[in-house]
């Protein structure tokens, strides 16, 4: 996996240590242990949310350099400080710096994943037999690259998380360059329609749902714009933690989702970077 490539890790490493706030100690004798490296801790998070293991077997496979207590507590610290957020917003605006994002055709669509310990933000999943799960609402560009995502409950229809996956857009100043926005057929409501105008995007292709028992109808939208949406959310259901995600907390999930999107991002950017540099490696 693409994750787990050294000079993705270093690169986002790199990203990652200018936005951890430095720590200041505050006993009075300075006796406390030994602070374990922030770039171990960050490498049990990646190998957690790459393989879906537990803490206890994150802190085994980096042999026994840090505990899970403290790999949980360093999350909690860097999710508190905003790191994982700043560090999607940074790797959103250098892709859209160094590429550009191509807006004239962006898509939303959800994904339902497993999410067997419960907690917040979860629920029955229709598709899967009631199971408890949850669910990420993604905006992509036309290439796939996400530019704004929310999470619920895997009961949630994804009309529902239309309205936050907008608002997330919107907050990073991108709703506006929006040309077209492409929907399936299960946002084919007037509610829909509305919440899209309101959020100031003009033009809407929905593919229109079956009317009962009149068949099928064409739909007005053509496959090709809905692959690249549905290419990202597979990329993202391959990390093991948001397949089947055992958090039970959503600023948990949050920050896995940012941290694998900032992943992709990353090695678009390495790529485009490879394409134009004749004494880098072969793109993969």
């Amino acid at each position: 996996m693409r994750a787990l490539d050294p000079e993705v890790v270093d690169v986002v490493w790199t990203a990652v240590a200018g936005l951890i706030p430095e720590r200041v100690d505050a006993h009075p004798l300075g006796r406390h242990r030994q602070r374990v490296a922030d770039r171990i801790c960050f490498e049990g998070m990646l190998i957690r949310l790459v393989t879906g293991c537990s803490w206890e077997d994150t802190e085994a496979l980096l042999g026994r350099r840090v505990s899970d207590t403290t790999l949980r507590a360093r999350r909690d610290e860097w999710i508190k400080a905003g790191v994982f957020d700043q560090l999607a917003t940074e790797a959103i605006g250098s892709y859209d710096r160094v590429i550009n994002l191509d807006l004239s055709d962006v898509s939303i669509d959800g994904s339902q994943h497993k999410a067997p310990c419960g907690g917040q933000g979860t629920g029955p999943n229709p598709t899967d037999r009631r199971k408890l799960g949850w669910k990420w609402s993604l905006c992509t560009d036309r290439a796939g690259i996400p530019i704004g995502w929310a999470t619920d409950g895997a009961n949630r229809p994804d009309t529902i998380l239309l309205a936050p996956t907008l608002d997330a857009v919107t907050a990073r100043g991108l709703i506006a360059d929006i040309d077209t926005l492409h929907l399936d057929r299960g946002y084919d409501n007037t509610n829909v329609r509305i919440q899209v105008t309101q959020a100031g995007i003009d033009d809407l292709v929905c593919a229109r749902r079956r009317p009962k028992g009149q068949g099928s109808i064409p739909k007005p939208v053509p496959l090709g714009m809905r692959w690249p949406i549905e290419r990202t959310n597979s990329w993202l259901s391959n990390f093991g933690q948001l397949r089947r995600n055992t958090d039970r907390r959503i600023p948990h999930r949050l920050a896995q989702l940012a941290l694998a999107i900032v992943l992709l991002i990353t090695a678009k950017l390495i790529d485009w970077r490879n394409r134009w540099n004749p004494d880098a490696r072969p793109i993969r």
